[in-house]
């Protein structure tokens, strides 16, 4: 994100996790899963949260509640997808943790986090922004394989249909589409 941020100046990040990862340090290291998003902060302030359902008292004060969709108000609204994408720039980073999914469906994390979303839901909001803002890059962590071999299988799916979801809504320049008509 950091490197991002230094090219992209007005970037975003959508971060779409079960925990809000906004501790200062955790386990007495900065640099640690629980303080992910507060690395982030030192580089954009615009972050968007999606999914939240876990967070510690100390993370409280470092959040912008405006900002951070929490599951249980995801699941009570439709109305989420359009507000989340507002708020973003037209510059997006995409950090998905496999644990914004409900366990029912992604059991294999390493922190998993009852009442989490559906697969439509995460796919609904990323086809939203892949059409509306420039994703310049994403990663997605926390796969914990078992040997039950759906959840591996998940995080595929959700790896080349955001790369096709980027790529079909990419805006094509104008030398492109004019070799194309040739």
């Amino acid at each position: 994100m950091k490197s991002y941020a230094k090219h992209y100046k007005n970037l975003s990040v959508l971060h779409l996790d079960a925990h809000a990862d906004s501790r200062d340090s955790y386990e007495g290291t900065p640099y640690n899963h629980a303080c992910v998003i507060a690395r982030a902060r030192e580089f954009t302030k615009n972050i968007v949260s999606v999914g939240i359902r876990s967070m510690d008292s100390s993370e409280r004060a470092n959040v912008d509640k405006k900002k951070m969709f929490f599951a249980h108000d995801v699941h009570e609204s439709g109305k989420w997808i359009n507000k989340a994408v507002r708020l973003l720039t037209d510059s997006v980073y995409i950090t998905i943790d496999l644990d914004i999914f409900d366990p029912g469906i992604m059991p294999s994390t390493g922190t998993p986090e009852p009442g989490g979303l559906g697969w439509h839901q995460v796919m609904k909001l990323l086809a939203s922004v892949s059409m509306s803002k420039h994703i310049v890059g994403f990663d997605v962590v926390e796969l914990c394989p078992s040997e039950h071999k759906a959840p591996d299988f998940l995080a595929a799916k959700l790896i080349y249909t955001l790369l096709s979801y980027i790529h079909a809504y990419k805006p094509r320049s104008r030398s492109a589409a004019k070799s194309s008509r040739a």
